[in-house]
């Protein structure tokens, strides 16, 4: 009977524990994937408008027939995108890395 009511509240306090976990990582979700969207766009749009930015700067020094305000808007552009998904895959793999810790404890059950 004494075993019972260990595991009972055992059981009681590990469920209690995910729950509040469950809910400060929520809270933390909804931040945190507003700051990723800002990292996100921050890392596309400062390779572009340094790209357009020398682009402007190597036309208005040595003008000819290619436009290279475009040619380095499109690297920027590129090399922005190249960015953002590294930030991307990087946190997916964090994520990926906590999931076993929480489907561990959620098999105990």
């Amino acid at each position: 009977m004494e075993r019972d009511r260990e595991e009972f509240a055992e059981e009681i306090g590990s469920k209690e524990e995910r729950k509040i976990k469950a809910r400060r990582e929520r809270a933390r979700g909804i931040w945190f994937g507003l700051g990723m969207m800002g990292v996100i766009g921050w890392s596309v749009a400062v390779p572009t408008l340094i790209g357009v930015a020398i682009g402007v700067w190597i036309d208005t020094r040595y003008p000819g027939p290619i436009s290279w305000t475009l040619v380095f808007l499109s690297a920027g552009l590129i090399l922005g995108c190249v960015n953002a998904w590294y930030w991307v895959k990087k946190e997916q793999i964090e994520i990926e890395g906590r999931r076993p810790e929480i489907e561990e404890r959620t098999s105990d059950e």
